[in-house]
């Protein structure tokens, strides 16, 4: 059959299109990312007849008249294809039904396997093909092709072929060769060497280096340089580093292409996956950078060092048509996962089942962690398809913390009177307050500011419920006056979002009782270095909470049992707590034995149940929701109307229509001054919940600001001030006319 006389896209035939897979195939084998000769021998055959049925008459003739597909007329090219590849030519007869799900899956027009049977359907293929020599599909072959679709040689071979596939369409490399990380980590170390000749990589940095080729768990305190030992673990391999937050994601790839790989081909080395990936490349403005081909790039997964969070990569868990891709790339790759005790019952459930099937298929796992919860441990290592993990624990001597714990809620008295005694004292004052939640924030800083007349001057919020702008002005200025070398006086008052994600170390800290893996994450916000004198107390923690915020059914969001587990555990501490009581407290605390019966382990044990048994294929993607807070991002009214004229003129500038004469590099620039656009939108927006939109079923939108066809931001009769976003009570929303969410 001569191919090159059949076009498969109206520039290039499919022979040519088929020869661009199979040297896409060459080139992943080159790299050794196929690891078993047989299944690349497979995945060539299927590369060769994936697109055969696109030579039938009437995709030629559409693609000649440039017209719409019929489905009365015309049949989905996948399932043609089926026809050209005769099972008597495989050895196997397994071979052969991988081979076929491959081709007749890596589309999913229509129900394939429903569209091989029937008279009327066998009857339009024969008509569509009566020009070729075809084989006839037995009944047999469906129901095998069924059963074949959760075998592992089968997933491979179709995720290579969608990765061969999808790259060549969009004319884009497949892969690029890691070849600079370890040269690059030589290179940062031999500068740090040039400003202190005694710089070297710490015990944990040379454990990730010499354990490379191993799964690996690592608990190591704050501070102690996990992201450069994840990277020596990564080495020159494909690789993935996993984190939970945007703000430490977008931090880690700034210091990733500045530091390490001093800004040099960012576009063949280093992505960024996360939700506003595009906009952060955006932003970057840099003139040698091809922004969309670079963002193309990432998406496709074809660029070997990559920055990530959870959703972008563990979203295969849910097999969805096209999943196979997604865990075939990660089947070759190394992936670091940085604080897995972030995050919540159903999200842990996702990850360590796809922890467990990336290392079934192949690929090597890191778990970097300042805290390791034992049950996590026992998840991992037991069930179904247990991963064998190498570990090692690093702490030092340091003595960072002295704790005071207060057997209440947490009290804005106490908080001044330690602030007055280290200004009378003329001590460096940099006090740090983390509070539960926004509203409880929200109450502390208010009191606290009526004390600015008797001395308290420097006070400041930060906290997820600003707008877009406010929020990034905030981090930016509590990372400054959170520099360690830096002496200051003020206070600021922040919500969990600063256990993480900020590079900040202050003075003191006072703060409510969450769980104790959260609070020794919130630890480390205060004399994080060790540096600082610790004979008198410098972490106050307070272990009563509002009892609201407990798991009771549907309602609170801190599991009841792990947080008395946490407050019995703290209750007769005072004094230094030193890093190994640390591990001890929660090695002791948070067993599997412990927790049984807990809200976290029934939740975390009825996702991981529902996500193992899922069948393929039966949640379309875009069913997939990888978090189950649902938030919407609005523009308050009083933001609205205080940038009314910018927001409007930015608005009818996105609405204005596309040339379509322009070249497709113009329309791409077009693309992304629209994107621009809708970040000086987007920049007044803050997320807030479904109940703040719709309160008791009224909802409060005022107007709608359109930034496309089908999207747009609504303006919303809420409070919003000083203190950001302020959730109405029931009492208030009678009676306002403004500001009364």
């Amino acid at each position: 059959m001569d191919l090159s006389i059949y076009k498969a896209k109206p520039q290039k035939s499919i022979r040519e299109h088929t020869d661009d897979l199979l040297n896409n195939l060459e080139i992943i084998k080159g790299l050794d990312y196929i690891k078993s000769n047989h299944v690349y021998e497979l995945t060539k055959i299927a590369c060769e007849y994936h697109d055969y049925g696109k030579a039938n008459k009437e995709f030629q003739n559409r693609i000649k008249n440039n017209t719409t597909f019929n489905e009365n007329t015309e049949m989905a090219h996948n399932v043609l294809s089926l026809y050209f590849i005769n099972e008597s030519e495989f050895e196997n007869i397994e071979d052969y039904y991988k081979v076929a799900f491959a081709v007749l899956y890596h589309h999913n027009y229509c129900d394939n396997l429903k569209a091989l049977q029937g008279k009327d359907n066998k009857d339009l293929a024969k008509s569509l093909l009566s020009n070729f020599k075809i084989n006839t599909i037995k009944p047999s072959t469906l129901q095998n092709l069924k059963r074949i679709t959760k075998t592992e040689d089968a997933i491979l071979i179709k995720g290579f072929l969608h990765k061969c596939d999808y790259s060549a369409s969009a004319d884009l490399p497949i892969e690029h060769k890691n070849d600079f990380l370890n040269s690059g980590l030589d290179k940062l170390l031999e500068k740090w060497q040039s400003e202190n000749e005694n710089a070297k990589w710490n015990e944990l940095q040379e454990f990730c280096k010499n354990n490379t080729d191993e799964n690996i768990l690592v608990v190591a305190q704050t501070g102690m340089g996990k992201t450069e030992g994840g990277l020596h673990w990564i080495g020159d391999n494909k690789g993935f580093f996993i984190l939970p937050l945007k703000t430490a994601i977008n931090s880690i790839y700034k210091r990733v292409k500045e530091e390490i790989l001093e800004k040099n081909n960012i576009e063949s080395k280093l992505a960024l996956l996360h939700s506003d990936a595009l906009s952060y490349y955006n932003s970057d403005k840099s003139k040698e950078l091809d922004i969309m081909d670079y963002y193309k790039q990432s998406r496709q997964l074809s660029i070997p060092l990559n920055i990530s969070t959870m959703d972008q990569l563990f979203d295969f868990v849910f097999k969805y048509q096209g999943y196979e891709l997604k865990l075939t790339t990660l089947s070759y790759s190394k992936i670091v996962v940085d604080e897995i005790q972030m995050y919540s019952a159903d999200l842990l459930a996702y990850l360590i089942y796809g922890i467990k099937i990336i290392n079934k298929f192949g690929g090597k796992v890191a778990i970097l962690t300042a805290t390791l919860a034992p049950f996590i441990r026992d998840k991992l290592k037991s069930g179904e398809n247990p991963v064998e993990f190498k570990e090692m624990t690093f702490i030092n001597d340091s003595k960072r913390h002295n704790l005071k714990v207060y057997d209440s809620e947490i009290d804005c008295e106490t908080i001044y009177c330690k602030f007055e005694e280290n200004r009378k004292k003329g001590i460096s004052n940099k006090i740090l307050v983390v509070c539960n939640t926004v509203k409880k924030a929200q109450e502390i800083y208010k009191e606290l500011e009526g004390c600015k007349e008797i001395g308290v001057k420097n006070i400041n919020i930060l906290h997820s419920k600003f707008i877009k702008c406010e929020r990034a002005q905030k981090e930016k200025e509590i990372m400054e006056f959170g520099k360690t070398e830096n002496k200051g006086t003020g206070i600021w008052i922040a919500t969990q979002i600063v256990e993480a994600s900020l590079d900040i170390d202050f003075d003191y800290l006072f703060t409510e009782l969450s769980e104790i893996t959260g609070l020794f994450q919130r630890l480390g916000r205060c004399n994080r270095k060790g540096v600082k004198p610790t004979d008198e107390p410098n972490c106050f923690v307070f272990l009563n909470i509002n009892k609201n915020l407990l798991t009771n059914g549907d309602k609170g969001f801190i599991d009841s049992r792990i947080y008395e587990l946490s407050k019995n555990a703290l209750k007769n501490i005072d004094g230094v707590l030193t890093e190994r009581e640390k591990i001890n407290i929660i090695e002791e605390n948070l067993t599997t034995e412990k927790l049984k019966g807990s809200d976290y382990l029934v939740k975390y044990n009825r996702f991981s149940k529902w996500i193992s048994e899922l069948e393929p294929y039966k949640l379309d993607k875009d069913e997939v929701m990888l978090r189950d807070i649902i938030s919407y991002n609005v523009i308050p009214n009083k933001i609205y109307e205080d940038h009314k004229k910018e927001i409007d003129e930015n608005s009818r500038k996105l609405l204005k229509s596309i040339n379509p004469k322009l070249t497709k590099t113009d329309k791409e620039k077009v693309r992304l001054d629209k994107l621009e656009l809708k970040e000086q939108i987007k920049k007044y927006t803050v997320p807030v919940g479904r109940n703040d939109i719709f309160f008791k079923g009224e909802n409060l939108r005022v107007s709608r600001v359109q930034l496309s066809r089908n999207e747009f931001i609504d303006v919303m009769n809420c409070k919003y001030d000083k203190l950001g976003f302020i959730r109405a009570t029931s009492k208030e929303i009678k009676g306002l006319v403004d500001n009364f969410m």
